[in-house]
């Protein structure tokens, strides 16, 4: 993850999360305060942004963001804390000097209107992705019927099948990912936003647990990997070191799960029924081409993120 993705993400996560803590201990505003100006300076030796402390901060607290701003938490006589300040160092050491990303730190992410529980078993939702929910959306309303049947696989966090799930309140969601850890988290998030009823989960690979729905897909959404193999290795060191390699490592070009999803999705898909992935900047035109050459899809997009990268293709089944 660059530092303008995380940075992005946390002034989401800012935006909505609630930062009322589970009181485990309490201290004075004073000496949160004092632990906070500690906090900046490893923040900045080590070049992490102000957004992810002051994040941390919110959700480890029940400290508001304009008692942080104007610094008027240092007169509360209380402050309400989730973990001791001993405790609080240590997770801010892992940020610094280990680069655990700080939504594993806080256990949680903000995703569009979803507050998702993320660990290192499951990819960190981007905001970047929380535009394949609108492309499907408006791709939905493509098509002859209502949704029926909508699948996402690789779910991880389970963010993309929740959304859909409330973007299609009559249709019934399916969630697939190989890793049982994931599903278990996804599963949670389900039940916490409460939509544990809408969506089905399996455990396996890709269309493999979901061979009774032959035929039957309205849709098919993914976020599956897509960096090559090459680059994994490189990545910021929160990214290669912390995040599962599973979820991230698309082969040696990056495409090897893209190809598998165009070449069986036709078997799955309703006639009309809509094709959506996300993808790697750079790769538009090669999945283009491969559903050209497939020969099975029609009105075939490459569609823009706010960035104005290419980050998503999408196509209907041929009817």
């Amino acid at each position: 993850m660059s530092d303008i993705e995380t940075n992005r993400t946390i002034e989401s996560a800012n935006g909505t999360t609630d930062s009322t803590a589970r009181c485990a201990t309490v201290v004075t505003g004073g000496d949160l305060w004092r632990w906070y100006q500690w906090a900046q300076q490893e923040a900045i030796a080590a070049s992490v942004s102000q957004h992810e402390l002051d994040w941390f901060v919110l959700a480890m607290s029940d400290v508001d963001r304009l008692a942080l701003r104007l610094q008027t938490v240092v007169a509360r006589p209380t402050v309400c804390l989730m973990h001791p300040l001993d405790a609080l160092s240590q997770k801010w050491q892992q940020r610094t000097q280990q680069r655990v990303p700080v939504q594993y730190l806080v256990g949680q992410v903000q995703w569009r209107d979803l507050v998702l529980q993320v660990s290192p078993a499951v990819l960190i939702p981007r905001p970047e992705t929380e535009l394949i929910i609108d492309l499907a959306i408006a791709l939905a309303a493509e098509l002859p019927t209502h949704p029926a049947h909508w699948v996402d696989l690789g779910t991880g966090s389970g963010a993309i099948a929740l959304s859909l799930a409330q973007a299609f309140p009559h249709a019934t969601l399916h969630a697939v990912d190989v890793s049982a850890e994931a599903l278990a988290i996804a599963r949670h998030n389900a039940q916490s936003n409460h939509l544990a009823d809408r969506i089905q989960f399996y455990q396996g690979n890709w269309f493999e647990p979901i061979a009774h729905l032959k035929g039957q897909l309205s849709g098919l959404v993914s976020n599956p990997p897509y960096i090559p193999t090459a680059e994994v290795a490189v990545l910021q060191p929160e990214v290669t070191q912390h995040e599962p390699h599973l979820a991230l490592d698309g082969g040696t070009d990056g495409l090897d799960c893209i190809r598998l999803l165009a070449e069986q999705a036709p078997q799955f898909l309703r006639p009309s029924g809509v094709w959506l992935i996300e993808m790697m900047t750079g790769q538009g035109d090669r999945v283009a081409h491969l559903l050209e050459h497939h020969g099975q899809y029609t009105n075939i997009q490459v569609h823009f993120d706010l960035g104005g990268c290419d980050r998503f293709v999408s196509a209907h089944r041929k009817p």
